[in-house]
């Protein structure tokens, strides 16, 4: 099993990738992969990032592979945003890790999964190292287009593409079912169901909670009968993304203060005491700031989920209307569906589509959750 085995349903990406890990005079220094949500662009990155530090350019066995895999190389760094958005002060920081020279592989690889939440400082501060690339660095960029909304022109000029595809869901059973070890069975459902997104059918098919979940969300549509439905049951929306953000958060935040505690001096006697609880404080606050701003994060994902099973809903909702002899995002949901279709006209489904679209936006531009989920679901009780 080689690294390649990682990335599902992309042939032309990975004999593209493959080739260029086996010829240095083919390669370039800056990598843009782009695809949609659960398509595997940070999979695909680290997977070349593997290929690359390899021997024998991503056999899957040696240390290099496994280390890179684990994101415990030392010559790989990968940025995981945890909060809003990507702060110049991080990004300065990466960059001039990535320029020292490698210690153990043949390269100094800087991954970063997720582009498009680059600060505009942030993303200038990268394009002056992209511009002028240290020796034997290399940085590999995901995000979900080459859009100036996602990322900036000048930095895409400047990196080769790696366009990737949603994968099949006959793809996403298969290694489901062959490297994860799930039923055939549950694996089959949980592909079928996920719009094409290779971790949410993973989650589906390992964790009971998330399906029931799932169920919830997908019978709100012919649940809602009244105003008093619509605030109720977004009440409940937000209420749970938020114990879901909290039950995530509060043994790592409890985690992170004792190791700064520690790592301040905390219990130390002696002169220098004072100075370093005054620097204790500022290190506190700061991190305060990043709990902080993970949790929205955390919280903002936990909606974005049922705002894409609600879209995928009433997209189905439009298929079965229209008579399109189109797959369903939702199989398995066929009955309510249909019944959907009968009792509203595709104008109104357009605009409970819209609606949940419009929730999306609103979210990305920080509008408070509560306000921004009432105004979806009043909108889809008028229809």
């Amino acid at each position: 099993m080689t690294v390649w085995d990682e990335v599902v349903g992309q042939p032309s990406a990975v004999a593209e990738l493959s080739a260029a890990a086996e010829n240095p005079a083919a390669m370039t220094h800056a990598w843009l992969f782009t695809g949609p949500p659960g398509s595997g662009r940070s999979v695909a990155a680290r997977a070349f990032a593997a290929a690359l530090q390899c021997p024998f350019h991503g056999c899957g066995q040696c240390p290099s592979c496994h280390t890179v895999m684990a994101s415990t190389h030392s010559d790989v760094r990968e940025v995981v945003p945890e909060g809003l958005s990507i702060s110049v002060r991080s990004v300065r920081q990466l960059v001039q890790s990535a320029a020292r020279r490698p210690v153990s592989g043949r390269y100094q690889i800087l991954i970063i999964t997720d582009a498009d939440r680059l600060t505009e400082n942030a993303a200038n501060a990268l394009l002056k190292s992209i511009e002028e690339p240290p020796d034997q660095t290399i940085f590999l960029l995901c995000a979900p287009s080459d859009h100036p909304e996602d990322v900036p022109i000048t930095i895409r000029s400047r990196c080769r593409p790696v366009p990737l595809h949603t994968p099949s869901p006959e793809a996403i059973a298969d290694v489901l079912a062959r490297r994860d070890g799930i039923d055939p069975e549950t694996a089959t459902w949980a592909a079928s169901v996920a719009g094409g997104h290779v971790g949410r059918a993973r989650r589906l098919a390992r964790d009971a909670e998330a399906r029931t979940y799932r169920e919830t969300v997908l019978s709100l549509p012919l649940r809602i009968r009244g105003l008093g439905d619509a605030f109720a049951h977004a009440g409940d929306l937000v209420r749970n993304a938020k114990a879901e953000a909290t039950e995530l958060s509060e043994s790592r935040d409890a985690a992170e203060r004792e190791e700064l505690a520690v790592a301040m001096g905390a219990g130390g006697v002696g002169k220098g005491v004072a100075a370093a609880a005054r620097g204790a404080k500022a290190a506190e606050r700061d991190l305060e700031r990043q709990q902080k701003s993970r949790n929205t994060r955390n919280q903002r994902d936990a909606i974005d989920r049922a705002l894409i099973d609600l879209a995928g809903f009433f997209r189905d909702t439009l298929v079965a209307g229209s008579g399109a002899q189109v797959a369903l995002t939702n199989p398995d949901r066929d009955a309510e569906i249909r019944r959907a279709a009968s009792q509203w006209s595709p104008e109104s489904v357009l605009r409970r589509l819209e609606a949940v679209l419009a929730c999306r936006t609103a979210l990305d531009q920080n509008v408070k959750p509560e306000i921004a989920v009432e105004a979806m679901m009043t909108a889809l009780q008028r229809g």
